[in-house]
């Protein structure tokens, strides 16, 4: 059941599955291209075609679902520090009607050419997304933590980046 729609729903998958399949095939068939175009779309082919300029090489489609109250979702992952929250994502696979593997993604940022790990969770509230710190991520790392998800459960998915993570080495 996806946003604003019964499980009597017959019309078939979610543009939210339909965008994550499309991200799985584009990291899939990863090439090099130096096409851009000034409005960014999760659609855009090759992989690496949502940086300006285009990378070098780039292995990851970054994303964020959204669930139905517009908020975030977010997962948890075990750096060497303990744990902590993103809601930065990798799809890894999807199967079953919609079903898919997420590796969950440690947001950061490049401080002096190294990467500094974002705590998005702070302020006043230890329970909530700090979107101002959300704003300061401009770099992502991999962890070994992955989740699986029912892709119809979400309303929205916003592609943030293209990156190389090197998990295809």
């Amino acid at each position: 059941m996806g946003c604003g729609r019964n499980s009597d729903s017959r019309s078939g998958n979610g543009c939210v599955c339909d965008v994550v399949r499309a991200i799985k095939d584009i990291q899939d068939n990863a090439v090099l291209d130096d096409d851009c175009l000034d409005c960014p779309s999760c659609f855009l082919e090759p992989l690496g075609s949502m940086v300006s300029p285009a990378r070098d090489r780039a292995d990851t489609r970054v994303f964020v679902l959204k669930n139905a109250d517009g908020s975030p979702f977010h997962a948890f992952f075990s750096p060497t520090n303990g744990a902590c929250i993103s809601i930065y994502f990798r799809v890894e696979d999807v199967f079953d009607n919609c079903c898919a593997t997420l590796r969950v993604l440690e947001p950061g940022r490049i401080e002096d050419r190294r990467f500094v790990p974002v705590n998005l969770v702070g302020g006043g509230e230890r329970c909530c997304i700090n979107l101002e710190r959300v704003c300061q991520v401009n770099s992502f790392r991999s962890t070994n933590d992955c989740i699986t998800v029912d892709l119809n459960c979400f309303c929205a998915i916003q592609c943030i980046a293209d990156v190389d993570l090197g998990l295809c080495d």
